[in-house]
């Protein structure tokens, strides 16, 4: 599909806010997801959803933020991050499900809980509805490498420097970092989000993401739907050795640094660029696999 500009902006502007990939990553990881899906995806989400507009998907990519501040929701916050009880510090990154896992839950189990509900074509349309909300916004979560991280509570206490300004570290790659790398389109955060999916879908489809976004579905197992939640959040964790913690910015180093400077800012800018590309071209082909199921479970009922 094409997205069009005008209706979907209408379409967000009462919307909430967000936390986390705060709302222009979410929104633009929806669209970019709602850009890959099938074409029968896309019908079949547009009526699980009850919205024929193009914003069917960037419009719940905030839903499980509100519904966990919500008193009926509480008891999901914990379904946001998982927390790696790793040693960044010594560059050792990884995530291990059973010793990062809280007993209430995490981003990885919820990812897995939510997406055999959404599969289940025998469970309530309602249900499968509430399900496909929460994916659409735990993907994007997952793909944010401090939500991967126990350190600093994932960066939310490390206090550190942006623009002259004390911020938190986890604010700044939720984002500050995103908000700034967009900079050179429409000022209005909901539109900048369509933007920016127009300009990533490009270089997904034949710019410079191209050659590698066969290799972002390799680890992709509709039937193991566990590892490959394991293999991608690993995959994020393992940029906080490699990108948020680099050299002169280790976790002992970085409390009160300047990361809007050059050096930090053009490689963590960059990451982030393809982790928000990498997030919505896999919700897409995830999406595909839960609409696929669900249509033939539909065939199957009425033979």
């Amino acid at each position: 599909m094409k997205i069009s500009v005008e209706p979907v902006v209408l379409g967000l502007v009462s919307l909430p806010g967000a936390i986390a990939w705060g709302q222009l990553g979410h929104y633009t990881t929806a669209y970019l997801g709602s850009y890959f899906v099938s074409n029968s995806t896309e019908a079949y989400l547009k009526d699980l959803l009850g919205n024929t507009d193009d914003d069917y998907l960037a419009g719940i990519s905030t839903f499980a933020d509100d519904f966990a501040h919500s008193h009926e929701g509480d008891f999901t916050r914990g379904w946001h991050y998982i927390d790696a009880h790793d040693n960044p510090e010594a560059e050792d990154c990884n995530v291990d499900y059973k010793r990062d896992c809280k007993e209430g839950g995490c981003v990885i189990s919820a990812l897995v809980n939510m997406t055999e509900l959404a599969l289940n074509s025998q469970t309530s349309e309602k249900d499968r509805r509430f399900a496909v909300k929460m994916l659409v916004h735990f993907i994007g979560d997952l793909h944010q490498p401090l939500h991967n991280e126990d350190i600093s509570q994932g960066g939310t206490t490390l206090s550190v420097k942006w623009q002259g300004d004390e911020r938190n570290l986890h604010k700044v790659w939720d984002t500050l970092i995103p908000e700034k790398f967009t900079e050179h389109l429409h000022s209005r955060q909901n539109r900048r989000a369509l933007e920016w999916a127009q300009e990533l879908a490009g270089e997904i489809s034949n710019g410079k993401f191209a050659a590698e976004k066969d290799s972002w579905l390799k680890d992709f197992d509709p039937s193991d739907s566990f590892n490959t939640v394991m293999k991608w959040s690993n995959e994020a964790n393992d940029f906080v050795c490699d990108n948020v913690f680099i050299d002169n910015y280790e976790p002992s180093e970085i409390k009160g640094k300047e990361l809007s400077k050059k050096d930090y800012y053009d490689q963590a800018s960059s990451l982030i660029e393809k982790q928000i590309a990498r997030a919505g071209y896999r919700m897409a082909a995830w999406l595909d696999e839960i609409a696929r199921n669900n249509w033939h479970g539909q065939d199957n009922a009425e033979l």
